[in-house]
């Protein structure tokens, strides 16, 4: 394990995943921080479910990191690892730059307490996620 990259990422998945499950157990209430809002309405409103579902997913994304540093073994050609880490990274990225309206660096709905949220944490957390995740990717193409 001398990749420190890999192991900051694989934790940081870990520890949103961790953070999901937790959430998926709480009432639903004061959801303006963690979805989008406007007018203190949340656009959407998770089902206990689909947050298990996103920590699920998040939990695979840090095997994934995992897999092609080689912390551990999956059975996949690790030419087939970095190309999925290359695409998880560009899907980071993508969720850093956002959708232009309600999410990322340059949505347009700013006043809410998720729109500062994600400007301050979950925007630039994704950004340097899927820097590490590229890193990671680069670090053990073949």
């Amino acid at each position: 394990m001398n990749n420190p990259v890999a192991l900051i990422v694989c934790s940081t998945f870990t520890l949103i995943a961790i953070w999901h499950f937790y959430m998926a157990f709480q009432p639903q209430t004061g959801l303006t921080g963690g979805v989008p809002s406007v007018q203190g309405k949340p656009l959407f409103v998770p089902s206990p479910a689909a947050t298990m579902a996103v920590g699920v997913v998040l939990l695979a994304f840090a095997g994934l990191v995992a897999a092609t540093a080689g912390f551990v073994t999956v059975g996949l050609p690790q030419a087939v690892l970095v190309w999925l880490s290359y695409g998880l990274a560009a899907g980071l990225l993508a969720r850093a730059v956002g959708e232009f309206k309600y999410v990322g660096f340059f949505k347009r709905v700013r006043d809410s307490k998720f729109a500062r949220l994600d400007s301050l944490v979950y925007s630039p957390l994704c950004l340097l996620l899927a820097i590490g995740v590229a890193w990671v990717g680069w670090q053990h193409g073949s």
